[in-house]
């Protein structure tokens, strides 16, 4: 009989939770959002979340505030908000970097793959290959050439080491038999500078915080990393369709939430998401930036997580960076 009347109150119990969490996602959210970005503001990642932030606030009637915590390649803001009540009230807005940093820290006070349940997919920022105008090439098959005949003599910029800009770059050298020195970056806006001022020879960076620098004739674009041309830059071609079939980077993004955070809400906050991805002003503002919109369901997003993390700890292993 006690036996019987304990797992009634535990059914009880259970369903009064289940009554709460539904009753949370309906309430949702019931004052001001915190969205993490890892990153510095005003960089290529703060710009498509400020654009995302904005359209969720007016879809939800509440504030999406944009907190950026920038570091150790996007491990400081991922740690604090692993470490957040998952309530659905401080999310994070991830890069790649969710799948990098495993792999390039042996000492994390967190675990993405634990630590974190996918919302969804948001953009992706295509990369392209910046030169400096002294550099004697036009095309990339011309700077490829160049770099095997000056082995050695040649620096690159990357917004941090282990960065999906630094790594891109990695794979490129390693594929067509370039030998230059790596010199990181605190994000790619100093690296930028230092490419523009002809510190460093080239750069792999995103488009969107690129383009004024390449329409202002300050750095010379040779290809980008996507599988199809940007519209920004009609006439400059792919890596793929010239020296590497098949090769394909970008500097992707998306929403998670704590572990934890109740599925109500994650599916709440993935139907919003998809509204807002979708909307024609928000399509318009990241095509403006060369962003291409992506939106995926939370389990999708999950698998490519763990399959990028998979991938990109391939090459990070190859490319022997650590961080601790």
């Amino acid at each position: 009989m006690k036996l019987y009347q304990k797992t009634i109150v535990s059914l009880c119990a259970g369903l009064s939770l289940l009554g709460l969490g539904t009753a949370q996602a309906q309430n949702y959210p019931e004052r001001a959002v915190t969205m993490v970005v890892p990153f510095p503001a005003g960089g290529p990642t703060d710009l498509v979340a400020r654009v995302v932030a904005r359209k969720l606030s007016e879809q939800m009637g509440e504030t999406f505030i944009v907190e950026n915590k920038g570091g150790a390649n996007g491990a400081i803001g991922m740690q604090a908000v692993a470490a957040a009540r998952p309530d659905g009230y401080t999310i994070l807005y991830n890069t790649s970097s969710i799948a990098l940093t495993p792999n390039l820290y042996s000492k994390l006070s967190f675990t993405p793959s634990k630590d974190f349940v996918g919302v969804s997919s948001t953009a992706t920022v295509p990369m392209v290959i910046l030169t400096h105008p002294s550099v004697p090439a036009d095309t990339l098959e011309e700077f490829i050439a160049y770099a095997k005949d000056n082995p050695n003599q040649l620096s690159f910029a990357s917004a941090g080491a282990g960065n999906v800009t630094h790594l891109t770059a990695h794979l490129l050298n390693q594929a067509t038999g370039i030998s230059a020195a790596h010199i990181p970056y605190r994000g790619s806006a100093p690296g930028l500078v230092d490419l523009v001022g002809g510190q460093v020879q080239f750069m792999v960076n995103t488009i969107n915080d690129s383009y004024p620098m390449i329409r202002d004739g300050r750095v010379k674009a040779l290809a980008v990393t996507s599988s199809e041309r940007s519209h920004l830059l009609p006439d400059v071609p792919t890596v793929a369709e010239t020296v590497l079939p098949g090769f394909e980077s970008g500097a992707w993004q998306g929403i998670a939430v704590p572990a934890k955070t109740p599925t109500e809400i994650i599916e709440r906050l993935n139907k919003e998401i998809t509204i807002a991805l979708q909307s024609p002003e928000v399509k318009e503002q990241l095509d403006t930036q060369g962003t291409q919109v992506l939106g995926s369901s939370s389990e999708d997003y999950q698998t490519y997580i763990a399959q990028e993390t998979k991938r990109w700890g391939e090459v990070i292993r190859d490319a022997g960076v650590k961080l601790d």
